[in-house]
């Protein structure tokens, strides 16, 4: 057995360690912040982080992503220090991806696989599972063109069309007839959202979505608001994946509303994964009013307030009526009332609340009150004109 076999095999037998790298194109704070968010997404799926690597640069290199030397002093590091995975704080093109795995002979993952490994394991019901699956056939499919000669092998005989077909070309026929089959079935899927939100709509029910980064409490405000102890709320990234729609009486006792959850945001959510929660993430843009959710007690609340707000104008959802949530007072103390003056001098609305143990309920329950009653009267007028 030769010297880079009996490494390979050793490799894939060790437990798993990563470096972590990222390109610092001139905001090195946004980089530090993202770099942290990483090691978290990673401790979700059980990989300890033992480096991180930022690199300066204008762009990043189109070859290698962080250069070849750079590349090369991973290597180094990475053998005596066993480490078995090179994550890299970005996407990856396929021609960058085998690249980095040559020069280091370690397993490289981006940004969005990581992200998506942890959808993948949080996938329960039917549904998410499609839409992970989905995701990652679209992730996969280009990356194919980075696997290099054994993709590029010509073949013939049944079932194949003809000698001058490649391994590639066949498999990403049956990815794509996957993909096609996965699409139909969640448009389907869609369909059936809709029809329920017609009829919301015919039964005059207002909606509101919970939006917000991941891990903000959105799951724990809705099991606290609607008392159903059968509400998932975890502490851990991605905890909800589907859709939870469940009714919220007002505490005077007149009138209620609906009030759904479903994913989180994060920073650099892969593309592919936004496609494929579009009829998930639809809830989100189709409501009446939009709860939007932040963790007081977070490092930068007002940064993620724009990342949120940056995934909703891809949504087309930016324009909806809304109310900041500032959750997790517990924790944050008299920072959250600095957060909300500065988040109130903006022009938003905002109530601070504890989603364990109810502080700011009746504020929050008020304010979501009189948005629907300004909805109606407002719809109202549009009537009459």
């Amino acid at each position: 057995m030769s010297r880079q076999k009996r490494s390979a095999i050793d490799l894939s037998l060790k437990p798993p360690k990563a470096v972590i790298a990222a390109v610092d194109c001139g905001s090195a704070d946004d980089t530090e912040q993202s770099l942290d968010e990483l090691v978290m997404l990673l401790e979700n799926i059980g990989v300890p982080v033992a480096a991180r690597i930022v690199q300066k640069r204008r762009i990043p290199d189109p070859a290698h992503f962080i250069g070849a030397g750079k590349a090369l002093e991973i290597k180094e590091y990475a053998l005596p220090n066993e480490v078995t995975h090179l994550v890299v704080d970005d996407f990856l093109s396929p021609t960058q991806k085998s690249n980095l795995q040559k020069v280091t002979g370690l397993q490289v993952w981006d940004r969005a696989f990581v992200i998506m490994k942890i959808f993948e394991s949080r996938a329960h019901t039917a549904e998410a599972k499609l839409q992970v699956e989905l995701a990652q056939y679209r992730y996969e499919i280009p990356s194919l063109k980075g696997l290099g000669h054994q993709m590029s092998r010509t073949g013939g005989g049944i079932g194949t069309r003809g000698p001058g077909e490649t391994e590639f070309e066949r498999h990403r026929r049956k990815l794509d007839r996957r993909s096609k089959s996965i699409e139909q079935r969640l448009d389907e899927v869609r369909r059936r959202r809709e029809e329920r939100r017609e009829r919301r709509r015919r039964d005059g029910v207002p909606v509101a979505a919970l939006v917000g980064y991941t891990n903000s409490g959105k799951s724990t405000l809705l099991q606290a608001l609607s008392k159903d102890a059968g509400i998932v709320a975890k502490d851990q990234l991605f905890s909800t994946l589907d859709t939870v729609v469940r009714k919220i009486g007002y505490r005077d006792g007149e009138g209620a509303f609906l009030l759904s959850d479903t994913v989180g945001f994060i920073r650099k959510l892969p593309p592919e994964l936004v496609a494929a929660f579009r009829a998930t993430l639809e809830e989100a843009a189709n409501a009446d009013l939009l709860l939007l959710v932040l963790d007081s007690a977070g490092k930068e609340p007002t940064e993620t307030f724009e990342i949120v707000l940056e995934t909703l104008r891809e949504l087309k959802a930016d324009h909806l009526p809304r109310i900041v949530v500032l959750n997790k007072i517990d924790k944050s103390g008299e920072a959250a009332d600095f957060i909300a003056v500065e988040l109130r001098a903006r022009g938003e609305r905002v109530v601070c609340t504890c989603a364990r143990d109810g502080r700011g309920f009746d504020e929050l329950l008020g304010e979501i009150k009189k948005s629907f009653a300004g909805e109606v009267a407002l719809n109202g007028i549009k009537d009459i004109l």
